[in-house]
């Protein structure tokens, strides 16, 4: 039996680790903080449980398929509820718009604030996205790109779908609204992308959220990686917490163990849910010569994330509620460019108590609001700037959503980029790896397979198809092809 270990239980580690456990694979899980679930694990604070990361689950049958593979039901691990609306679109203006649920509802309420003729074009936009879909998502999402010619075979469909412009301008091609035209293009942001530079391929994630909706797991989004963890356990694989890869051994050009802060592991492969830049910088030592995969490439922003509970309950703010910046291009630049600090951030709040009666906890309302900022490259003293960036936050949230919310809270933490560097060893503290542009996509991203050793593998927001719960697990399908391509099926 072929021996492969995952490093990192993000949901691409816990995802490959299930799926190659089903083909037989001996698998060793190797997780460097005392608890799995990466980017998507649970943070635990003065008696309250927040989660960490994503709180959006579309296309649920990716996670319901790791169950499957054992004979097992999602449903019988974890509950996956309904979100409606999907997200609260709230404008500098005070005008607000509420999306997503049911495509009748959104476009009566696109009918009612912004005409008739916009509501129109929003339905000829989805037919668009739904086109983009059908061959980038169901056509490609799970093909290996292992070569130029495996991406220029495709090139005529994307040409006809216009990969080359940014999801911003093609929102606007047909979107005649700035503040519509903003809300429909801030998908790009959900999977670190700027959606002025994003590829319009991204435009998929409208069409997506109609196909199957937008949930959220009952408990929590940490309910998920639970029982991902029990389903593991319970299929014989041996999970490693508070163990961290130092080295990957290479021996002729071919992995033959790790070097852990446990000691040797012994293996035939690695697949690394690893950030690949870390990767290849700290575990092995060297540049990948893929000529795309480099140290050059541009990589995501990062993410300052406060974590808040209030006494009083806050029963008219949705679940997902996005305030846009008076700014909208000049501060993705900022951010992304730039890379300034910025006072007048654009903001992602989340209050699972609309959707979860149980994240109401303590009698008490639970949130967590993101704001994008620049990654560590910008040389941001996140020590200094922490406190005045939180301020602003709850001053703007004060103002704009949540009344008399500073005298409410009673626990509070925040995570800056330093958060995402140190804990979690993403390159220069980047919240999503490498950014969604088209010269970083399919076979221009990180591969899912290594070309410079043999029985290297990837998978995660760096590697093909991309960042976003569906991409991520969507990386662990490209990757089964090439292990069971390479090893066969060990049962």
């Amino acid at each position: 039996m072929k021996k492969i270990i995952v490093i990192g239980s993000g949901f691409g580690g816990l995802s490959i680790a299930s799926r190659l456990r089903s083909n037989g694979f001996d698998i060793t899980l190797i997780e460097k903080q005392p608890d799995l679930g990466g980017r998507a694990r649970t943070f635990f604070h003065e008696g309250y449980k927040y989660d960490a990361g994503p709180t959006v689950i579309t296309a649920p049958y990716l996670i319901d398929e790791l169950f499957s593979l054992h004979s097992e039901k999602l449903s019988d691990y974890v509950n996956l509820l309904p979100v409606k609306p999907w997200y609260r679109f709230l404008f500098d203006n005070g005008e607000y718009l509420d999306y997503g649920d049911k495509l009748s509802t959104t476009i009566k309420e696109i009918k009612s604030k912004y005409g008739n003729d916009n509501a129109k074009s929003y339905i000829k936009l989805l037919k668009h996205s739904k086109r983009i879909f059908n061959k980038a998502f169901t056509e490609l999402s799970d093909e290996p790109f292992e070569s130029l010619g495996s991406m220029i075979k495709h090139l005529p469909e994307l040409v006809r779908i216009r990969f080359d412009r940014s999801v911003y301008r093609a929102v606007d091609k047909y979107i005649g609204n700035v503040n519509l035209n903003q809300a429909l293009s801030m998908h790009p942001l959900l999977v670190g992308g700027n959606p002025y530079s994003t590829t319009s391929i991204y435009l998929l994630i409208q069409y997506l959220e109609w196909k199957w909706g937008v949930f959220y797991a009952e408990g929590g989004t940490g309910k998920i990686v639970d029982a991902l963890e029990k389903l593991l356990d319970t299929k014989e694989v041996e999970i490693k917490k508070n163990t961290e890869v130092r080295k990957i051994i290479l021996k002729n050009k071919k992995v033959v163990g790790v070097d852990t802060t446990e000691g040797l592991i012994n293996c035939d492969a690695v697949v690394c849910n690893s950030d690949p830049t870390y990767t290849y910088n700290k575990l092995l030592g060297y540049k990948p010569n893929k000529f795309s995969n480099n140290f050059n490439l541009k990589h995501s922003m990062s993410l300052f994330v406060l974590y808040f509970s209030t006494k009083r309950i806050y029963k008219d703010v949705k679940h997902h509620t996005i305030i846009f910046s008076k700014r909208h291009y000049d501060l993705l630049n900022d951010i992304f460019n730039k890379k300034v600090f910025v006072n007048d951030p654009s903001l992602y709040l989340h209050r699972p108590g609309a959707t979860d009666p149980s994240m109401i906890q303590n009698n008490n309302d639970t949130f967590y609001v993101l704001a994008p900022v620049p990654n560590n490259l910008s040389n941001i003293n996140w020590n200094e700037r922490g406190e005045e960036l939180s301020s602003i936050i709850i001053s703007t949230l004060e103002d704009k959503l949540i009344p008399e919310l500073s005298k409410n809270i009673v626990d509070s933490f925040y995570v800056t980029p330093d958060y995402f560097e140190n804990e979690l060893n993403t390159y220069a503290g980047s919240g999503f790896g490498i950014q969604p542009i088209f010269t970083q996509s399919a076979y221009f991203r990180y591969g899912n397979k290594a070309k410079e050793t043999k029985g290297l593998y990837f998978v995660g927001a760096s590697t093909h198809p991309g960042a976003g719960v569906p991409g991520v697990l969507s990386t662990s399908k490209v990757t089964e092809k090439l292990i069971l391509r390479d090893y066969g099926n060990s049962k």
